[in-house]
């Protein structure tokens, strides 16, 4: 698939927060020696506590060959308030964003306190124009290959213009990330027909029915449509998206558990396990989590990427690799390209039909 252009040369690929996450800043340095390995030519400004990043690089020579140290004095916790985070100028996070929003870096990916991320990354490196709101994007397994799935959390409510926008960064997303030429996109409702939902998903669909990706517009999905792949993009408001992964994690956990109990309880099953194993095998791999790992708050004007604060290395390499797809295919071109059909916000009344979402949509 022909790539765009990538986007304007800096002085780092990502800025990355070596003290976020759980296990930081020791996991974020053998995650970044899994990047040397993948990305050898990749530049990585790595921001922390200087005396800890300087001993653990001096033992890991692959990390240290695509990294740069910049000294932060504090971290943010997280247990840290949001609001206490953007007072704090002189943390991890913080630093790494402020590289970012002033073009030294074209990206930043963090393990670290989820609610500090969001609003530093509002705050600091900014929403693009003609974006209201960031969304919380992730890839989620399905019996067909990746989804997309957003917003996951970012915004608790949204109205029918934040569901096409999001709508349009999925699209982007799906296609530079997943390399899909025209990924489908559905909007997650509690029915496929047409007239269930409330009034803003009915216009978000009116909207999205006459726009340039009407095409790749499948319409409403319901919950099951995510795991079955009826579409490789869902999109949902931040509340229902956080229920709907948090579910869905609850739902892989509980089978991976009574696989184990089943096969343990017997000598019959037990070697029923033997017998499954290169199958069960391949199936816990897809199912790896460290694969979904790399969380992307979309709408900004640089790459943020959230990785999970548990991640181990091998997962917090692959937040990385998400960041560096993004950051090396443009992705925020691309988002710009996406969004200027959308036009000014305004609000089709009730009533309108389809005809009037389209010229809302046409002339703002």
């Amino acid at each position: 698939m022909r790539r765009p252009k990538a986007v304007a040369e800096a002085a780092f690929n990502l800025a990355v927060d070596a003290m976020g996450g759980d296990g930081a800043p020791g996991i974020v340095v053998d995650g970044l020696a899994i990047t040397a390995e993948r990305h050898p030519r990749a530049r990585i400004l790595l921001v922390g506590d200087e005396a800890a990043l300087g001993r653990l690089l001096r033992g890991n020579r692959r990390a240290s060959a695509i990294c740069t140290v910049r000294h932060a004095a504090s971290a943010v916790s997280m247990q840290t308030k949001p609001t206490a985070a953007l007072r704090m100028r002189d943390s991890s996070m913080r630093l790494a964003m402020d590289a970012v929003a002033q073009g030294e870096a074209q990206g930043v990916v963090s393990a670290g306190n989820s609610g500090a991320l969001l609003a530093l990354a509002k705050i600091v490196v900014r929403t693009l124009p003609g974006i209201d709101r960031p969304a919380l994007a992730a890839l989620s397994p399905s019996s067909r290959g990746d989804v997309v799935m957003l917003d996951l959390g970012a915004n608790i409510i949204c109205d029918w213009r934040n569901l096409v926008e999001f709508a349009v960064m999925g699209e982007v997303f799906a296609r530079t990330v997943l390399g899909l030429p025209a990924p489908t996109i559905g909007l997650l409702n509690v029915g496929a027909e047409e007239l269930k939902g409330d009034e803003r998903l009915r216009l978000a669909a009116e909207v999205l029915r006459s726009s340039p990706i009407a095409k790749q517009f499948h319409g409403f999905v319901e919950g099951h449509d995510i795991t079955a792949g009826t579409t490789d993009v869902v999109v949902t408001d931040g509340f229902t998206g956080n229920v709907a992964l948090k579910t869905g994690e609850g739902a892989m956990r509980l089978v991976g558990d009574l696989l184990k109990q089943v096969f343990a309880e017997t000598i019959v099953s037990r070697l029923g396990y033997v017998l499954a194993r290169p199958g069960l095998e391949r199936m816990r791999e897809w199912l790896d989590p460290r694969r979904y790992n790399g969380a992307v708050l979309l709408g900004l004007s640089g790459v943020v990427v959230k990785s999970h604060g548990g991640a181990d290395a091998e997962g917090f390499a692959h937040a990385i690799d998400v960041a560096m797809d993004m950051v090396t295919h443009g992705f925020n071109d691309r988002i710009r390209a996406g969004l200027e059909w959308v036009g000014p916000a305004g609000k089709p009344q009730p009533g309108q039909g389809a005809s009037g979402a389209a010229n809302v949509a046409a002339a703002g």
